[in-house]
């Protein structure tokens, strides 16, 4: 093969040269055309995915802007490729438009775009016809924010994060200030209690003494009405007029709101009975509808004066006492009253074991005057000044630093000869049964039986003065060993008669006779079942 020979050789060698120079000729310069956009040759793919047939080998005409040969005249250059027209951005913000050939050779990746490609540029090439790029106005869409840009994650974490502190101090900024409207409200004194002192709360407008009342018992405390509240609502009643009076001090019936209240006013010498009875009120569990529902206590007074103020619920029918003198009673009426007082002492007797228990307590003065009457004909037991906790954790009986005695006319025995054993709270039970015995008496004799009733007395009213002294009460009771006489009518009548059998039981000299008042409780609930009477 002799074309290897040294002048074959460098034949062609020469020949390859010369072609370089003719394709460097005619094609363009690709550095600026690099990373360009989308051109229009795309869209002369057919479906196969191949490209369009390559154009004939004749030259083409295009005009040429800022991209033209050296040897071009008129703004027109000849190539063997395509014609381009391209927009591109420029650093100062507007946009150039440069127009002129591409070479066959390569024009397939000068044609196409690429997406990011910086600065921005979209070229378009045709081939159609000579000088067709006259015609080609590539257009670059609008320009993306810069924040939102793909690349630009520090600006788009900037921005998401300032937007989210602003969102953020708008909410604190709102909060703060409903907040401080709130408590200026509250901080607002309402119309009916001008002069708010720093020892009293805002109680809303609209609150009612029950609403109050089962919140607190709704809060968990168990133990009445919060100090503040209980003193706000103490300043802010009225008084309307007296209603009794004692040996503790005075009753008044005022008003908190158009709501009625008892108010227990105790002379200053009776302190420790009203802060015995405030504290056995707000005993944990205390609360039931047989015992007088306490709504609060305060102290009123100056340097001079002094009022110890008890407030409870407001009932008209007053005591039993009074209740009994001036109303006659049918069976049902006389077991309502005795079973719903009964019921009363029954939860004071009774422990209540839990997180926060209540205590055994006995009532120590108990007996007619202090068991009120409702609307609905049921009792409550009231007037706690004198009773005594069983605290069961060290077995102690905590009694009051009271001088105060009970009513002498209820006395039990053991006390009136002064045998009760005060270390034993079982003891002060019993004492309790004794009275309510002598109760269940005054009650009995005003119940209509054959059309008769007797008229009201106290117990002993026969046997003893109007005021008995401890002598008195003590021969009587310890030493004749006298109770109450029963009217011949009870005999006939079933109710009566088992009422006297239960009076006998509880009055019993002996105190470990006596019943015990859950075991009284029970038997008036058969009774009231044996007469068909719904308690």
């Amino acid at each position: 093969m002799n074309w290897l020979d040294e002048t074959n050789w460098q034949l062609h060698i020469s020949f390859l040269v010369l072609l370089s120079i003719h394709t460097k000729a005619n094609f363009l310069d690709s550095r600026p055309l690099r990373n360009s956009g989308k051109g229009n040759i795309d869209a002369r793919k057919e479906g196969g995915g191949s490209t369009a047939a390559a154009p004939t080998q004749k030259k083409l005409w295009c005009h040429c802007h800022h991209y033209c040969p050296e040897n071009s005249k008129n703004n027109t250059c000849s190539t063997d490729g395509y014609c381009f027209a391209m927009v591109e951005d420029e650093d100062t913000g507007g946009q150039s438009f440069t127009t002129g050939c591409i070479g066959l050779e390569g024009s397939d990746f000068q044609c196409r775009d690429t997406p990011l490609s910086q600065p921005r540029r979209l070229i378009a090439c045709c081939t159609d016809q000579d000088f067709c790029n006259k015609d080609l106005h590539p257009t670059l869409p609008p320009l993306e924010h810069p924040v939102f840009s793909k690349g630009n994650v520090h600006q788009k974490a900037l921005l998401i994060s300032v937007i989210v502190c602003s969102i953020l101090l708008v909410c604190i900024i709102i909060f703060c200030y409903f907040r401080y409207k709130r408590l200026e409200r509250r901080r607002r004194p309402p119309p009916y209690s001008i002069g708010l002192e720093q020892d009293e709360t805002y109680i809303p407008p609209g609150e009612s003494l029950k609403d109050l009342i089962e919140q607190s018992q709704s809060s968990g405390s168990g133990s009445g009405l919060p100090l503040l509240v209980q003193r706000t609502i103490a300043k802010q009643i009225q008084m309307v007029k007296q209603i009794g009076k004692g040996r503790y001090g005075e009753v008044w019936m005022g008003k908190w709101r158009g709501e009625k209240v008892a108010v227990k006013v105790f002379f200053t010498t009776e302190e420790a009975s009203w802060f015995r009875e405030t504290e056995i009120y707000q005993t944990v569990l205390m609360r039931h509808e047989n015992i007088l529902g306490f709504i609060a206590a305060d102290i009123k007074g100056t340097g001079s004066w002094t009022q110890l103020y008890l407030i409870t619920d407001y009932h008209e029918n007053g005591s039993l006492y009074d209740y009994l003198k001036s109303t006659t009673l049918d069976t049902k009426a006389m077991l309502k009253l005795a079973y719903s007082s009964i019921s009363g002492l029954c939860h004071l007797h009774t422990e209540i074991f839990s997180t926060q228990g209540k205590p055994a307590i006995a009532h120590r003065d108990l007996k007619s005057k202090n068991i009120l009457v409702k609307k609905n004909g049921t009792c409550c037991v009231a007037d706690l000044g004198l009773a005594v906790k069983f605290i069961s954790d060290t077995n102690e009986v905590d009694i009051p630093p009271n001088t105060r005695v009970g009513t002498k006319r209820y006395m039990p025995p053991e006390v009136l000869d002064e045998s009760l054993n005060r270390n034993h709270f079982q003891s002060y039970i019993m004492a309790d049964m004794y009275s309510f015995g002598l109760i269940l008496w005054e009650i009995a004799r005003r119940c209509v039986s054959g059309g008769i009733f007797e008229e009201y007395q106290l117990p002993y009213h026969d046997l003893v003065s109007s005021d008995p002294s401890y002598e008195d009460m003590r021969e009587i009771v310890c030493i004749k060993r006298l109770r109450p006489s029963f009217p011949n009518r009870w005999s006939s009548d079933e109710c009566l008669r088992q009422m006297r059998k239960l009076m006998n039981e509880c009055w019993a000299h002996n105190p470990a006779s006596r019943l015990t008042a859950l075991r009284v409780k029970k038997t008036l609930a058969k009774m009231s079942e044996s007469q068909d009477i719904k308690l």
